[in-house]
């Protein structure tokens, strides 16, 4: 899958050890706009998706987390890579540990139905929605509104690059 972009933090030694934790999202096209979601608490827009569990493979973690996220059904045949973003970072959770995130990211279809979403106890916590918004609106959003201090906004600049990315396709 062709890499779009990398953000590397350069906060960390180049000689400690990595941890990584890979991720599958989807870009999903609905009437138009895409389908995103909304985290409420820190007033940014994502794609739906997230981390890939070990034995698990992309498609599988695209079609779980974006079931549990956004409450949609995959198509599994409609599956296609589109490219994926690299994160390096010190990590927040390992002392001495360079955190190393692949997101992959798959254009896909899903069926007409939407579901309940499955969330997690912090993505409830932080107002996870699904909305349908145009790319205009998505990179408004996410480039210039105002996060909060206390968000690692790491993510927000992650999924922005990606939605220019996709903007820049579209011109």
């Amino acid at each position: 899958m062709k890499r779009l972009f990398t953000i590397d933090m350069k906060d960390y030694n180049p000689e400690w050890p990595h941890s990584t934790r890979p991720s599958a999202r989807g870009i999903i096209e609905l009437n138009g706009k895409l389908a995103l979601i909304h985290n409420e608490k820190y007033d940014y827009y994502m794609f739906p998706g997230g981390g890939i569990e070990e034995g698990e493979s992309h498609e599988e973690a695209l079609i779980r987390e974006v079931k549990e996220e956004a409450g949609l059904t995959v198509i599994p045949e409609s599956i296609r890579a589109y490219g994926s973003a690299l994160r390096l970072s010190s990590s927040r959770r390992f002392e001495n540990t360079i955190f190393e995130q692949e997101n992959f990211y798959y254009t896909c279809q899903v069926q007409d139905k939407i579901e309940v979403q499955q969330l997690d106890s912090y993505e409830t916590e932080e107002g996870y929605s699904l909305v349908l918004v145009s790319l205009e609106e998505a990179l408004q959003k996410n480039r210039y509104d105002n996060h909060g201090e206390e968000n690692g906004t790491v993510w927000i600049e992650r999924e922005t690059r990606v939605i220019e990315v996709l903007l820049e396709k579209n011109k």
